[in-house]
């Protein structure tokens, strides 16, 4: 659009407090006591203002990211150009193809659809060429719980009576897997996140010993979670079917782990692989593949609002990831809230909502 330009770039690095029920789960060594995110804020000259999100583990990175490199980059440039993101990309690229400069061009990407759907008028799934679906289910994605099936039953049990009808786990034993499909009955599909637990000579018996629960899928079960050959052997083996993808670095690592034909579902993560535009390009090119496209959604802000619109848009129905605990402030919960196992597609301009202030001033590191 002629006369418009980026005015500045503002990140929002936010912890959110949060209860899962049971003791905290570890991360990076640490007990999981919070919700991280970092949204990103795109001011025009035009009074309109975009929201991305970049990975929110990558904390001071990513905002350095965007202070250093990015914003000189992006501020005074056109946001409805198709050719500033790749050329960013491409100026960068010495940074790395993957890490917080990534994540951090995620949040941007994200931003700028944001922008170009409110001066255009249509939502991001209509820009991304129309909406296939008004409305998307979700699936609770509980927590780790060490394995103590009394929490996983409980949690279970909790996330089946708020409506959903897909749940996910993230444990490494049959018996939690089992625990889970006894209280959900056969009918619910369990998904089973194992966090690259074990290495190629170990996966093999704990994913068997998994399939007489009849798993939907068992995700990113080997370290490291690249080595596609000993995923497809895995797949093979075992009969069980395979998810991977939120760590993967590039629209290129998909292709390859389709062509060695190491997984049944492929799960990009918005806010790591280059936001939107990556994303949907994934997608299209899994699918026609033959490979469905259940991107991953581990958090709450502007990115679970891209995914949703490209979930919408795509041609393969999926289900979104909704992480199930107590969280302080759920961002959008008025605007668009998830109720009864699923989420309205937001017809509104750009993503639909805006992120709420009062959140951002709350919880701002």
């Amino acid at each position: 659009m002629s006369g418009v330009s980026i005015e500045s770039i503002d990140t929002f690095q936010l912890r959110i407090p949060l209860d899962i029920w049971a003791p905290p789960p570890m991360f990076a060594g640490k007990p999981r006591t919070h919700v991280e995110a970092i949204y990103v804020r795109v001011k025009t000259n035009k009074g309109v203002t975009g929201w991305g999100e970049c990975f929110g583990s990558s904390g001071q990175l990513a905002v350095m990211a965007f202070d250093k490199w990015i914003k000189p980059l992006a501020v005074g440039k056109d946001p409805t150009d198709l050719n500033l993101m790749p050329s960013i990309e491409r100026l960068l690229h010495g940074l790395g193809r993957a890490g917080p400069v990534f994540h951090a061009i995620s949040g941007l990407d994200i931003a700028l659809w944001d922008i170009r759907g409110k001066l255009e008028g249509v939502s991001v799934s209509k820009l991304l060429g129309g909406v296939k679906r008004k409305r998307v289910e979700t699936y609770a994605s509980l927590l780790q719980y060490d394995g103590v099936v009394e929490h996983v039953k409980r949690n279970t049990e909790r996330a089946l009576k708020l409506g959903y009808k897909h749940i996910k786990l993230h444990e490494r034993t049959a018996e939690a897997v089992a625990a889970s499909r006894e209280v959900a009955g056969p009918s619910i599909p369990i998904m089973v996140d194992t966090n690259c637990g074990w290495t190629p000579e170990q996966a093999e018996k704990p994913v068997a010993a998994m399939k007489p629960s009849n798993p939907f899928w068992v995700e990113e079960p080997i370290w490291p979670p690249e080595d596609f050959e000993a995923l497809a052997k895995l797949r093979k083996a075992t009969g069980v079917p395979l998810a991977m993808g939120e760590n993967a670095t590039s629209p290129s690592d998909f292709r390859k782990m389709i062509a060695a034909g190491a997984t049944d579902y492929v799960q990009p993560s918005i806010v790591k692989i280059g936001g939107i535009t990556h994303l949907f390009k994934i997608a299209t090119e899994s699918e026609n593949a033959g490979v469905t496209c259940f991107p991953h959604a581990f958090f709450f802000g502007p990115g679970y609002l891209a995914t949703l619109h490209c979930i919408a848009a795509k041609e393969k129905p999926a289900v979104l990831e909704r992480l199930f605990a107590q969280v302080d402030y759920v961002a959008y919960s008025k605007t668009v809230p998830d109720a009864n196992g699923g989420v309205d597609v937001p017809e509104t301009p750009g993503l639909g909502a805006d992120p709420e202030e009062d959140m951002i001033a709350k919880y701002k590191v």
